[in-house]
């Protein structure tokens, strides 16, 4: 179980300092936790806090009781969290097969690849020794970085607006990846997203605004408020 204990964080220099998150408790145990809200309420910002990208100027992270305020990314990936970008990052010179055994830990048969690859609904024989560079569309990278996260089988994989540079048939089959990956999973998913369709198959729905916690519940309980508002934008691509 993750949990953060009164999470805040400000940036900027001097007097200019900006506060971006302000006093953020939450308890993600559940497997698939999606975090909404209005552009600028600091989303992306608490997912990179849990991921230890970047630190919290005050409170506490808690990873199964233990505290991870001070770890690195590296320390955090070690114990089980897994962090994917808006934007995954392009690796010339690395093949597909070469990322996901950098993921696994070890050195992975071709067999093993091509499993994880099926899994996100790519064709192995097409990818897998693809170089992970700019011939490879948003969509497809998308479904790389997802397949790595399932080959390091982490405790919580961080998902920044994955349908983020997607066109509408990769968002598709990414919901599709997703509804996969929540009956399999053994951790907890967490995705940062304004997408309907992500929300509808969340266990239970955070809505930050202002840099502050607004409301939270199970998807029964908070999507019918936000559908027909500016927070949730089902399929089209639009910021919220």
């Amino acid at each position: 179980m993750l949990e953060l204990k009164n999470i805040a964080y400000a940036a900027g220099d001097g007097e200019e300092n900006k506060e971006i998150l302000n006093g953020v408790s939450l308890k993600i145990e559940e497997r698939f936790v999606a975090l909404t809200g209005p552009n600028g309420s600091g989303k992306s910002t608490l997912a990179k806090i849990i991921a230890g990208i970047i630190k919290p100027t005050s409170g506490k992270i808690l990873l199964d009781g233990e505290d991870i305020t001070g770890l690195s990314v590296t320390e955090r990936a070690k114990r089980g969290i897994s962090f994917a970008f808006q934007q995954p990052v392009r690796f010339k010179g690395i093949t597909v097969k070469d990322l996901v055994s950098l993921a696994a830990g070890k050195k992975i048969t071709v067999g093993e690849a091509c499993s994880y690859l099926s899994e996100v609904g790519l064709c192995a024989r097409d990818y897998i020794n693809r170089e992970v560079n700019a011939s490879l569309s948003g969509g497809e990278l998308k479904r790389i970085e997802i397949a790595t996260v399932l080959a390091r089988g982490t405790k919580l994989s961080v998902f920044d607006e994955p349908e983020a540079g997607i066109d509408l048939w990769s968002f598709q089959s990414l919901i599709g990846v997703f509804e996969k990956m929540y009956k399999k999973t053994q951790g907890s998913i967490v995705i940062i997203s304004h997408q309907e369709r992500i929300l509808n198959i969340a266990d239970k729905i955070v809505v930050l605004k202002g840099g502050a916690i607004e409301r939270q519940g199970t998807r029964e309980e908070i999507l019918p408020t936000l559908l027909g508002t500016n927070v949730c934008r089902a399929l089209t691509g639009e910021d919220a």
